[in-house]
């Protein structure tokens, strides 16, 4: 018989483990919830085209119709991580290094960086992607900060997040400085209030 992993086995207060009953769905979310996810977990993509509809006069997709889709893109992968609902809480950084055009592929590439207590930093990449020759270019990116919601509409807890690559190492360092400057900000506005 195989062995279970942690993230299997439901967690049940001791009433339940001395009766013997099972365990129930909010047990298991609280035994997966306490053993950490893989940010291979929360990875997600979008691509939609992009129509006349969402450009400019130059025939560029608007920056505002980018920065629905990034924080549609953010709020997947957050909430993939968490298994509960988001808000939006911050946007830290957003640059537009090139447009879009009308009848490309816009491609959005989105995971989790950093878990906070109620809060997780996702980043997102922007690509725009040639329909007839495949090719990409990075035109932008995000770093947004969500918090997860329980069903009583209050902040709860998320799971740890795991770290498997260097990759993931450094852009869990760096999440870490950045809400270091964002609170470092916040604070410093509200003394001069």
């Amino acid at each position: 018989m195989p062995k279970k992993s942690k993230t299997q086995e439901p967690v049940a207060n001791s009433k339940e483990k001395s009766a013997g009953a099972p365990a129930t769905g909010t047990d298991q979310r609280v035994a997966a919830k306490s053993a950490g996810k893989p940010v291979s977990m929360s990875v997600s993509e979008i691509v939609e085209i992009v129509l006349p509809n969402d450009a400019n006069l130059l025939g560029n997709m608007l920056g505002g119709r980018v920065m629905h889709l990034i924080d549609i893109a953010g709020a997947l992968a957050a909430s993939r991580h968490s298994n509960c609902p988001v808000v939006t809480a911050s946007v830290d950084y957003l640059d537009f290094r090139f447009p879009i055009r009308v009848g490309e592929w816009i491609v959005l590439k989105s995971s989790v960086n950093r878990v906070f207590t109620t809060s997780m930093e996702v980043g997102v990449k922007v690509f725009a992607e040639n329909t007839l020759t495949g090719e990409r270019r990075h035109t932008s990116t995000a770093y947004v900060t969500y918090v997860a919601l329980d069903m009583n509409k209050n902040p709860c807890g998320v799971p740890p997040l795991i770290l498997e690559t260097e990759e993931e190492r450094r852009r869990f360092r760096e999440a870490g400085a950045r809400r270091q400057h964002r609170l470092e900000v916040r604070y410093k506005e509200t003394l001069k209030e």
